[in-house]
């Protein structure tokens, strides 16, 4: 026997218990690394206290108050859940020779089988025995709003302030707000002054039953559908241990489908997409998910399978055809389409063009069918093959490609948009250019040619009138330096004689000036008469 002093711990120990002897073993509690559990339901019980005790913050107590004496309590709960998925499988088998020649007399065309199962996570801290398990597909809003946290809002500081008594206002009680039948008629009440009138009115209203209130408004729900949702009831009960999955299958349909090659180049460059379109013939909204695609056994690609309505189509696209380059080449160019004349302007008319050619190069031994999708953009399109299809955004083309050529396609499109020009901004060979092009006749052509040559005359009028203004400035310079000149020089000896000189030089300065006015004048009035007749001209071709 071992005597032990009677000392506080300076380490942890763990106790362990041979196993085969009958000795107790005490170890540091430092030296065990790791501790194995070989019972499995211990392992498994360990496993769901350590994941409920991490998972310990988000849980809440609440305490509830009761009156004294026996109560019937019906306690329920919400647990928050994971979004349900959904995988699908499109298999597409083809028809021998004999079978694709019936579908031929028939028009039928050809099907192809769709499978979905639902994938339900149990992420509660309980089995789930035997459920009844219902998915709803759609996307209602949802959020999450702190009801817990007290919240005292700011209020403002408002000054009492002098203000005049206002006159009553009577409101007139709306009649026809609720149908006949719906609210019980108030008794006859005496008359009472205006502003109470209001009030009394108001205060029949919580006379509503709760059985109007629930008359007034019809569910949109029938069926499977829940108004803006779709609801998949499963028939089975449903076994899910906690933290486990289950798949649910629901839906198994044979459909009508179509495949295509399509091509955008926004979504796809260079290649066209194998894709598969199919009408929704379930009877089931189809929630958005991933589809694996098989043809005649074979894996052929994967899709993503849109959030479809009932009857509605889908387009899944599940390969890239290596096969075929497409290649685009965009052009642009404006054309004049019209011109008119008003207010002294030229209006004119222009489309925008915008040509795209598409190149499709088909590198296979096989004719290719291929929908070229062409984006909208507000332009019209013109002298081009009316196309296949037509969606929201875009239209589809349909070009057949040869095997070992290149097919070119072309979409032309155009914008029309209107400019203004000044007349008098014109030049003679845009307006030879304008008469070329038959958009404007011969009277037109030689009525806007008479006005380019009456502004060119106006152009030239002006120029001198300039010339002159010029001469007048180096006049005006001259005189106000002999001015100077002058100042400083006395009337007798040669000073005297220098000072005559200066007055002769300013006298006929002065001439000159007075015939540089007569001929600003005479050019001047010639420019008035001209752009009168301009005017008269003007209004003329407006008419």
């Amino acid at each position: 026997m071992t005597e032990v002093a009677d000392k506080p711990l300076e380490q942890s120990l763990a106790t362990l218990l041979r196993e085969g002897t009958e000795m107790v073993v005490a170890l540091p509690l430092s030296r065990i690394v790791g501790v194995e559990l070989r019972d499995e339901t211990a392992a498994a019980d360990l496993r769901f206290f350590l994941q409920t005790a991490v998972g310990q913050e988000t849980h809440r107590s609440i305490n509830i108050r009761l009156s004294p004496g026996s109560h019937d309590l019906e306690v329920s709960y919400i647990a928050p859940a994971p979004t349900w998925r959904v995988s699908y499988r499109l298999v597409m088998d083809e028809a021998g020779e004999a079978e694709v020649e019936a579908k031929a007399e028939a028009e039928a065309k050809p099907k192809a089988l769709l499978q979905g199962w639902g994938i339900f996570d149990n992420r509660l801290e309980e089995d789930l025995t035997d459920i009844s398990l219902s998915l709803t597909a759609g996307m209602p809003i949802s959020f999450v709003y702190d009801l817990y946290t007290p919240h005292t809002p700011t209020r403002p500081v408002v000054k009492d302030e002098d203000r005049v008594a206002a006159a009553p206002v009577i409101f007139e009680a709306a009649a026809d707000m609720y149908q006949a039948g719906a609210m019980a008629p108030a008794a006859a009440a005496p008359p009472a002054p205006a502003p109470m009138m209001a009030r009394a009115m108001k205060m029949e209203r919580p006379k509503l039953s709760a059985e109007t209130m629930a008359a007034s408004v019809q569910s949109a729900a029938t069926g499977q559908a829940m108004g803006e949702l779709f609801q998949y009831n499963v028939s089975v009960p449903v076994t899910v241990g906690r933290g486990q999955s289950a798949m649910v299958p629901i839906v198994s349909s044979n459909l009508s489908c179509q495949k295509d090659l399509i091509y955008n180049g926004s979504k796809m460059p260079t290649h066209p997409v194998a894709t598969v379109r199919f009408k929704n013939g379930t009877s089931l909204t189809l929630e958005r998910g991933p589809v694996t695609v098989l043809e005649n056994g074979e894996y052929v690609g994967e899709a993503v399978l849109p959030f479809t309505a009932d009857g509605a189509e889908a387009v899944i696209s599940y390969a890239v055809e290596l096969g075929l380059h497409v290649k685009e080449e965009i052009k642009t160019e404006s054309e004049l389409q019209s011109l008119r004349i008003k207010e002294g302007y030229l209006l004119q008319n222009l489309y925008d063009i915008r040509r795209t050619w598409y190149r499709l190069d088909n590198r296979t031994a096989q004719v290719k069918k291929v929908l070229i999708e062409h984006a909208l953009t507000g332009y019209d399109i013109f002298d081009t093959t009316a196309p296949a299809e037509k969606t929201l955004d875009t239209h589809r083309y349909q070009v057949e490609a040869a095997p070992g050529k290149i097919t070119e396609f072309l979409v032309q499109e155009r914008y029309l948009r209107s400019r203004r020009e000044e007349l008098r901004n014109l030049s003679y060979q845009g307006l030879q250019r304008y008469f070329a092009d038959k958009l404007l006749d011969q009277k037109a052509y030689d009525s806007l040619r008479a006005l380019l040559d009456a502004w060119a005359e106006i152009s030239r009028l002006e120029k001198a009138i300039a010339e002159q203004e010029q001469q007048r400035g180096k006049i005006y310079k001259a005189q106000e330096q002999a001015q100077k000149n002058m100042a400083v020089l006395s009337n007798a000896g040669e000073e005297g004689k220098l000072r005559g000189r200066y007055v002769k030089q300013l006298t006929e300065s002065e001439e000159q000036l007075a015939q540089i006015d007569q001929t600003v004048a005479r050019l001047q009035a010639e420019i008035n008469q001209k752009q009168a007749n301009i005017e008269r001209m003007i209004a003329g071709l407006a008419a």
